[in-house]
């Protein structure tokens, strides 16, 4: 795969940190920690509906 741009987000530590990268019709998802483990990627679609019920807070119930 060509050299991809991981990104991650501000609110993250060292200990806990997933990233995020832009690929044709889609985006990868890892654990910066282990990067070998590999990605689960998600359509554009996916993506979006997840991160919308995360700005809403569907998720907050599962954070520490």
């Amino acid at each position: 795969m060509n050299e991809l741009t991981w990104r991650k987000s501000s609110f993250t530590s060292p200990e806990t940190c997933v990233e995020v990268a832009a690929v044709p019709g889609g985006v990868l998802v890892r654990n910066s920690n282990a990067p070998e483990a590999g990605t689960v990627e998600f359509t554009r679609a996916e993506f979006g509906a997840w991160l919308r019920g995360c700005k809403a807070g569907e998720f907050d119930d599962l954070a520490v």
